[in-house]
């Protein structure tokens, strides 16, 4: 059940990571061509082989294959925690995910929100409603630990078009302990209500301003009758 991770390492650079093994499926990083990439786990044998096919020189560098043990420490190629490993033990899946629309002149953004899980690692991709992965007008965030808190959010934009209000796109989230997918159509959104009060209030605002305005402009024009 252990779930191992591959990571890139480039010359001048900080590790990458690659893929990340669980079960009998290897989920490739974006930026990695997948069917370049192979994994296979000897259990028997505690062996984790990579196979990288077709290589070529843009392949060059070190390769560290990393897991987390709660039970020992190994030092022969594993790449450890900077920080202790919080109290409670396992994974945890994440407690809330949510997306929240924002419309702006011609265009909406989405916000994918996950909340509450562990470890930190987490792959986060937009997808359109045909399946396929959307990488253009999209932003992600680091994941954050809140303060006295174990656990870490992610964040996730995807900006589109308005003229795409009807089209349909998918959050999707791919963790050690869970996947999900989450639809954009059907939501009721908060910051929808806040634009709609904010317009309202102007609007009050406006015709206020209007009325004052007019009884301004009648009280000269009594004056220069007089």
């Amino acid at each position: 059940g252990t779930i191992v991770h591959w990571y890139q390492q480039k010359e001048g650079r900080a590790p990458e990571r690659l893929l990340f093994f669980s079960g009998d499926k290897a989920v490739v990083e974006s930026g990695f061509q997948r069917n370049r990439y192979m994994v296979e786990k000897v259990s028997s044998q505690n062996r984790c082989v990579l196979t990288i096919k077709d290589v070529i020189p843009d392949d060059a560098a070190t390769y560290y294959c990393a897991y987390w043990d709660l039970h020992c420490d190994r030092n022969s190629k594993i790449i450890k925690a900077k920080t202790p490993l919080p109290q409670h033990k396992g994974n945890s899946p994440p407690a809330n995910a949510e997306i929240l629309q924002k419309k702006h002149e011609n265009q909406i953004t989405y916000v994918c929100l996950i909340e509450k899980f562990y470890p930190e690692v987490i792959r986060v991709t937009w997808t359109d409603g045909e399946n396929k992965e959307v990488t253009e007008n999209v932003a992600k965030g680091d994941a954050w630990k809140p303060a006295r808190e174990d656990k870490y959010s992610i964040g996730s934009w995807l900006t589109v078009p308005a003229e795409n209000k009807d089209k349909n796109y998918y959050c999707n989230y791919e963790h050690e302990s869970q996947q999900h997918s989450l639809p954009t159509q059907g939501l009721f959104c908060l910051m929808f209500v806040t634009d709609h009060l904010m317009h309202r209030t102007a609007y009050l605002v406006y015709i206020v301003l209007l009325l004052k305005s007019s009884m301004y402009y009648l009280i000269v024009l009594f004056f220069i009758y007089r």
